[in-house]
């Protein structure tokens, strides 16, 4: 059997660019010339090279995302479909109705006045496998980071009894493995889901949350007590007590560092004692969570705890 080689790191980071571009020009008209441009590729290649990494031409890619973000614009705005259809550069209702109704399966009016859980295309960036490739000058800058102690923000908030509506694998103990078993689109889901109290997050369940041949890793969202919304094919709700959650925040990094700013946070807090702030572990009170990586917010994580005198 043919083993395909794995990419390049040239191809990565050329497809990464040209997501960089797409993201940050989504309302905007798109050309192939522009994007070949954020590539460094000519325009036929661009767009071979995009394809092979991502399985989607690039304007098969936009659309999708441009439709998904229409749909989180009708969901949460309220706005006329008229115009979210001229807002992601659909030339009239019409096709913008067309496209929604074949992406969703539910016309876009309809699924304003009464939102529910969608299969939401929010790709994963290629820079995610691009950091799993560094290069030689990185690999030394990475293990600096690591060492370097740097500020972290912390502090106490308070979660509210909530529902969690959360995805479970069978063996995953971490995101890539996650992906790998059960897909990469299970984020784009949690993100369609109305009335969530927070934004979805990665969580690694304790033991008395995780029944036996299930994973460690898990994707969910809070959502109140009292949400009676649609819950998802292969999903399930889990009811969560009020808890206290520590909350590690790291200083802002450049987006393409991710995996270094996880490391290094990783790194500083792995022994550090809640004692400090009159607190112990509590894990078996709710997961211990991850929100996305945002560079501009630096990497947070969560874990719970209680007072030490309870």
């Amino acid at each position: 059997m043919e083993i395909n080689p794995a990419p390049s790191r040239e191809k990565i980071d050329a497809v990464a660019r040209m997501q960089r571009y797409i993201a940050e020009h989504i309302k905007e008209p798109i050309t192939q010339h522009q994007l070949s441009q954020a590539a460094g590729y000519s325009e036929y290649y661009a767009a071979k090279v995009f394809k092979e990494l991502t399985g989607k031409t690039p304007f098969a890619y936009i659309r999708r995302l441009r439709l998904s973000q229409a749909a989180i614009a009708l969901r949460d705005e309220k706005p006329r479909v008229i115009d979210v259809a001229f807002d992601y550069v659909f030339d009239s209702h019409e096709g913008f109705t067309r496209a929604f109704s074949r992406e969703f399966g539910t016309a876009p009016k309809e699924y304003a006045s009464s939102p529910k859980p969608l299969k939401l295309f929010l790709p994963s960036n290629l820079r995610d496998f691009s950091l799993l490739m560094p290069k030689e000058s990185e690999k030394k800058e990475e293990e600096e980071m690591e060492k370097t102690p740097y500020a972290i923000f912390v502090q106490i908030v308070e979660r509210p009894a909530r529902k969690v509506i959360l995805k479970r694998g069978k063996t995953a103990s971490d995101y890539f493995a996650f992906c790998e078993e059960v897909g990469c689109n299970i984020w784009g889901i949690l993100s369609s889901i109305p009335g969530a109290l927070f934004e979805p997050v990665g969580m690694w369940m304790p033991d008395n949350l995780r029944p036996e041949g299930t994973s460690y890793y898990t994707q969910g969202v809070e959502v109140a007590p009292g949400w009676q919304g649609e819950i998802p094919g292969g999903f399930e709700v889990l009811e969560l007590p009020p808890c206290k959650m520590l909350m590690f925040q790291g200083p802002p990094y450049d987006d393409e560092k991710f995996m270094q700013a996880i490391d290094a946070l990783w790194e500083q807090t792995r022994h550090y004692n809640p004692e400090i702030y009159g607190y112990r572990w509590a894990d078996d009170l709710a997961p211990k969570i991850q929100l996305a990586p945002m560079g501009y917010r630096g990497y947070i994580e969560g874990r719970p705890v209680v007072e030490l005198n309870r």
